[in-house]
């Protein structure tokens, strides 16, 4: 079976699934910088984070491993807690998986975890909820440090009024305003379970938690949301905006490289270990 398919099939595994006999299952929590890759999935002529993940946990195991994520990142987008899990007959402890791997993976990528974990758990499917932070260095010069780590807005910008406007978005909601042309989801509504905007020295911080999310959600939300702390649009507007469910009438999507996927909950039987959210210049 092909990498391609196999990942597909890793996808698709139902929840209730056992694993074959002598075959263990395995989760990890992945650290990442996106802006030294073409995105999470795996691509036949660029650079991928799950391509270098999938290899280095390959070479550990002497023998193919394909890995399923709890969300796709784009290229530019990071991650301080992304989760990944994978199957495996190789006889390895989650600490000689650890340090096998994080002395192979090229210098933007380390794993935090690594953590035997029962067939039924899913990195997808499994989860409950995923966390992103867009972070915006807010001052009149562009930073010479962070540069690709952060989103650059010269004009100040007013988080309470941000933090105001953001509330318009919880709950679940049509989300088409905030989804890109070429969003694959069937359907645009999302469940926002917490968002909130707040202010650290020269950084502004978005922070959204939602059951799932469509593509470009978080970036499009922070593109309408630095409009209002600019003072360009009222903090009404968003509501006004996602009543519309016309993507046209939102602000300009919102660079990648402040984007990070910072969060993944699941049922606590798991078991998984805790984390801190960052980025740890945030935290």
């Amino acid at each position: 079976m092909s990498n391609d398919w196999q990942y597909l099939a890793n996808c698709l595994i139902p929840p209730e699934r056992q694993l074959p006999e002598g075959v263990r299952r395995f989760a990890a929590a992945v650290e990442y910088n996106g802006s030294c890759f073409h995105g999470w999935q795996r691509q036949a002529h660029c650079s991928s984070i799950q391509a270098a993940v999938e290899g280095v946990l390959s070479s550990v195991a002497n023998s193919p491993v394909t890995l399923a994520c709890a969300g796709r990142t784009d290229t530019g987008v990071h991650a301080t807690n992304q989760v990944i899990h994978f199957d495996t007959a190789a006889r390895r402890e989650p600490r000689n998986w650890l340090l096998g791997a994080n002395t192979r993976l090229p210098d933007a990528v380390r794993l935090h975890w690594v953590a035997e974990v029962p067939g039924q758990f899913h990195a997808r499917f499994s989860a409950t909820a995923r966390t992103y932070r867009y972070v915006i260095s807010n001052e009149p010069v562009r930073p010479a440090l962070f540069r690709s780590m952060v989103t650059w807005c010269k004009e100040p910008l007013d988080a309470g009024a941000m933090d105001a406007a953001a509330r318009h978005l919880l709950g679940e909601n049509d989300f088409t305003s905030f989804r890109s042309s070429i969003c694959q989801s069937n359907t645009p509504f999302r469940c926002i379970h917490a968002i909130r905007v707040w202010r650290r020295g020269q950084l502004v911080i978005i922070e959204v938690t939602a059951n799932a999310f469509l593509h470009h959600m978080v970036r499009n939300i922070a593109g309408v949301l630095m409009a209002v702390g600019r003072d360009a649009k009222p903090v009404s507007w968003v509501a006004e905006l996602l009543a519309a469910r016309d993507r046209t009438r939102g602000e300009v999507t919102a660079p990648p490289h402040g984007l990070y996927l910072v969060s993944v909950a699941y049922p606590d039987s798991f078991g998984l270990p805790s984390f801190v959210p960052g980025p740890p210049f945030v935290d």
